[in-house]
């Protein structure tokens, strides 16, 4: 008879974060953008709901043509203020326990979803600094 095996997926369970984590997590990852991305957002999000956290950021965008303006029916001011309040989703970071065990999913834009994926190293899981800069890239194309 075939023995059943259980395998780890980082990319399903997880568990709640407690308080002290989501605390030293949000500070990590806030400082990790300042050092690293600096100018290439005017705000960073950090929210935590369940086994996950997610991160957003938030742009300065580049003003648009009156004709864009005129096609989406909107001021400058009506436009800027919209676009200043849209967040670009980085990614969604899944917990398990211990203080570096995280999986990532990159958001996609094409599928409007977080899809899960490894870090660069090719691991299942890593820091929070390696997930951000994991959707980090969002930011170096604006």
């Amino acid at each position: 008879m075939a023995r059943k095996q259980w395998v780890l997926s980082p990319h399903t369970g997880g568990s709640k974060a407690p308080v002290a984590v989501q605390d030293e997590t949000r500070r990590r990852i806030l400082r990790h953008a300042e050092r690293h991305y600096r100018g290439l957002f005017t705000r960073i999000e950090v929210r935590f709901r369940g086994q996950f956290c997610y991160i957003d950021a938030f742009t300065e965008p580049a003003r648009p043509s009156k004709r864009t303006l005129e096609l989406l029916n909107e001021t400058l001011d009506e436009h800027m203020a919209r676009l200043r309040g849209a967040p670009t989703h980085l990614c969604r970071l899944r917990y398990s326990k211990g203080r570096d065990r995280w999986s990532v999913a990159f958001y996609t834009y094409s599928h409007e979803k977080y899809e899960p994926c490894f870090f660069p190293d090719g691991e299942a899981f890593g820091s929070v600094e390696d997930a951000f800069d994991v959707g980090a890239v969002y930011l170096r194309a604006g």
